[in-house]
């Protein structure tokens, strides 16, 4: 009986085990689609596939962790889709919409966003633990490919009303941006410790249902809105903080060497 038991609870581990991988080598169809989807001509498409993709990376690692399943496994696949999802795909997809006009510029700043997405990922591996999990020591990969799909379909939103691609410089410099963005120092929230629910949950319940009424009605829009927030929330919150310390240090060196009389 205790055997037939132990047999059962095997059984149930490793289906566990199963599910947030599950979740992950869904994320990877979505970045796999993308591409083609891009290739295609389908933009549109390819950037609501990446956005997908974001939502189920976000969910995977929360699933291992409420079932205790996180295993070395996990985390080392879940970086190898990542980079290829939110590395590759969006590098593909924004060179195919907008910065192939640009010749091997355009190609050299799409393969900028590949490999600073897979350095930002390696570096965020082998820092597990080391630093404050309260924040990113960079923008987050996720985060970059957002603004680039977000953005795409804010293009061709009601607002903007674009139409085929997309060949103004503005995403070139805001491909680089990102990229470099994602290999800085700059430190980004990353909502880990986000305990609103256990203090006020009716409040957050109220407030998430109001932001996905504003996202339903106007989801270009917000999307872009939100994603490129973030994208811009690391160096911002950044240059308030080295402000702040120039004030304090300049009030201190007054306090501390006052004016003397004549």
């Amino acid at each position: 009986m205790t055997h037939h038991h132990s047999f059962k609870r095997d059984r149930m581990k490793k289906g566990i085990y199963v599910l947030p991988n599950l979740f992950t080598t869904a994320n990877l169809f979505c970045g796999f689609y993308a591409a083609i989807a891009a290739m295609k001509g389908m933009y549109e498409i390819a950037a609501i596939t990446i956005l997908i993709a974001v939502v189920l990376d976000s969910l995977d690692g929360r699933i291992a962790r409420m079932t205790h399943t996180t295993s070395k496994f996990g985390a080392e696949y879940d970086s190898l889709c990542d980079l290829v999802t939110f590395g590759v795909a969006p590098g593909l997809m924004v060179y195919s919409w907008s910065l192939s006009s640009y010749g091997k510029w355009g190609w050299l700043a799409a393969f900028l966003f590949a490999v600073c997405g897979a350095l930002r990922l390696a570096r965020f591996n082998v820092q597990i633990g080391i630093i404050d999990g309260r924040v990113f020591n960079g923008l987050p990969i996720p985060g970059g490919a957002a603004v680039v799909a977000s953005g795409m379909l804010f293009y061709y939103s009601d607002y903007v009303g674009g139409q085929g691609t997309f060949t103004h410089p503005t995403v070139l410099i805001g491909v680089v941006a990102l990229s470099l963005f994602m290999v800085s120092s700059i430190k980004y929230y990353s909502f880990k410790d986000l305990n609103v629910f256990s203090r006020k949950p009716f409040m957050s319940f109220v407030l998430i249902v109001l932001i996905l009424v504003i996202v339903v009605a106007e989801p270009q829009v917000m999307l872009f809105t939100f994603a490129f927030g973030y994208s811009l929330s690391g160096p911002v919150w950044g240059l308030y903080g080295l402000i702040r310390r120039l004030l304090t240090d300049g009030k201190t060196k007054k306090v501390q060497c006052p004016d003397r009389p004549l």
